[in-house]
């Protein structure tokens, strides 16, 4: 009795954990947003930086990397340079080559003096070798595994972080899509991942490090506050750039309030590149309001062979409306599609880590920057355009024509929808 007194009991506590891991907390707005001025008006900055919690950080420049090829080069050699301080957060870390030149590089800074502080998402990182973390710490790299499974804090395992975050000396940062791992080293055309990254300079850095510290306050209770990670900046460029962190603990969803901002904001065009496309009724709704008022949209996606099956069928079970509104749906066809890019009027640009789906939306601890500028915006318009040249374009008919399994596949995946 006492025994099955105590494993009631115990399956209880499971229960109990699993369905708060399970259910996200609800969304923040669930109301279309009307009325919302046009993105290149003063009125839709002023709001942006009302509802967003900041305005843009002037001063500041950027440079686009593109695939791994450009990437890792970049970040490496900062690492290399650095004198006083870094702070490292990614999602996927492994891989002998990749990986393995990350941590050779973050513990020869730690190994010459150095101060190294690392976040690696538990999930992401689990198919990293132990030999990579332990050559780390013993060179005296702070360490953090994301949400390390722990029976204390099951409830919260679902929520990862997605960030990809690098900062050195508290002056050069970098964020995108890309995570550190062996496929996305070169590019396409090698089997590489198709994927940005940016560098930055400028007062943005400093924001870019607050959202790395968030996290490390959070794993550690430990505020990293010196001048080593945030000295003064000085004014380089001219772009103002907005960093926008969301995370399931604030509960605002910011990531998800900034597109559906932009969205309602658009007057002529819309550009959307993601590796995954599934988020709720409510942005798809924005996306067909769009369309009403003559926005054109165009949507960039991996192609079938470089996606989850399960989470594809799931995602194109919803494509129907989309496609009757002349919505184009494109897919990439060299390899693995990786990149996130939102491009609202030729002028307001979203980059960073998050992905169109309600993971980023509701689970993930996302960073993105937000730029309102023409000139970058039609270099990163063009950018858009060489890829679609690489697409094939997914039509009404064809979606009619998908076969009953795909679609069956589809409609059982779209039960856990939340967390797609």
């Amino acid at each position: 009795m006492i025994v099955a007194a105590v494993t009631a009991v115990l399956a209880t506590v499971v229960s109990f954990l699993v369905f708060l891991n399970a259910v996200p907390q609800p969304m923040r707005v669930a109301e279309p947003l009307v009325s919302v001025p046009a993105v290149e008006s003063e009125e839709f900055q002023h709001l942006q930086s009302v509802v967003l919690g900041s305005s843009g950080n002037a001063g500041s420049r950027i440079e686009i990397l593109e695939n791994g090829e450009e990437i890792y080069p970049a970040k490496l050699e900062a690492i290399e340079s650095a004198t006083r301080s870094i702070t490292f957060e990614t999602y996927e870390y492994w891989g002998e080559e990749i990986g393995g030149a990350f941590a050779e590089a973050l513990a020869g800074a730690a190994e010459r003096g150095v101060s190294v502080h690392a976040i690696f998402d538990y999930v992401g990182s689990v198919q990293a070798g132990r030999d990579k973390f332990d050559r780390m710490e013993e060179a005296g790299v702070n360490v953090v595994r994301w949400r390390q499974p722990s029976w204390y804090q099951l409830s919260r395992f679902n929520y990862r972080t997605h960030r990809k975050l690098l900062v050195v000396d508290g002056m050069v940062g970098f964020t995108g899509g890309a995570n550190v791992a062996d496929p996305w080293k070169g590019n396409p055309d090698e089997g590489g991942y198709r994927d940005n990254h940016y560098r930055l300079e400028g007062p943005v850095v400093a924001h870019l490090q607050n959202a790395f510290m968030q996290n490390w306050l959070n794993a550690r209770n430990e505020l990293l506050h010196t001048t080593e990670y945030f000295p003064l900046l000085e004014e380089v460029g001219d772009l103002s750039i907005k960093v926008v962190n969301s995370s399931p603990r604030e509960g605002t969803h910011r990531v998800r309030l900034m597109l559906l901002l932009a969205i309602a904001g658009a007057r002529d065009s819309i550009r959307l590149a993601t590796p995954y496309f599934y988020p709720d009724d409510m942005i798809m709704d924005a996306l067909l309001d769009a369309r009403e008022r003559g926005v054109s949209v165009d949507i960039l996606l991996p192609s079938a062979e470089h996606y989850s099956t399960a989470v594809r069928e799931a995602s194109k079970n919803r494509w129907g409306k989309l496609l009757e509104a002349n919505v184009r749906i494109h897919e990439y066809q060299p390899s693995k599609y990786h990149a996130k890019l939102y491009i609202v009027d030729d002028y307001w640009i979203s980059i960073g880590s998050s992905n169109l789906d309600n993971r980023s939306f509701r689970l993930n601890d996302e960073t993105n920057a937000v730029i309102m500028n023409r000139e970058l915006a039609a270099t990163l318009v063009a950018q858009f355009e060489r890829d679609l040249e690489q697409t094939e374009t997914y039509d009404l008919e064809k979606w009619g024509e998908r076969p009953w399994t795909r679609r069956l596949v589809g409609w059982l995946t779209m039960t856990v929808g939340w967390h797609l």
